[in-house]
């Protein structure tokens, strides 16, 4: 069974901790990663200052942060089915974590 590959080609910031992010298959997705940002790689991000360090790696094809964070362009792709699964689990990182 083949599943999709996607690449991210730009992105751009569209509000606090939100990115409009465009796929090499001409679709965009605007992702508020508020509800995920928790845990040791991704709480971090919960810093303005941090996550306004994102780029875009080519090569990868996705996002990446200084701190070795980055998100599976396939899911950055398809955030509506899974942004609240992340959201979920980002939920449970911070309750290990307080």
């Amino acid at each position: 069974m083949e599943h999709p590959v996607y690449r991210v080609t730009d992105f751009k910031r569209v509000g606090p901790f939100t990115l409009r992010v465009a796929f090499e298959d001409g679709t965009t997705q605007v992702i508020d990663f508020r509800p995920v940002l928790a845990g040791e790689v991704f709480g971090p991000l919960g810093d303005p200052e941090v996550f306004d360090k994102v780029r875009l790696d080519s090569e990868a094809g996705t996002l990446v942060w200084p701190n070795g964070a980055d998100f599976d362009p396939t899911t950055l792709h398809n955030w509506p089915e899974e942004g609240p699964r992340l959201a979920d689990l980002a939920r449970k990182w911070a309750s290990i974590h307080t």
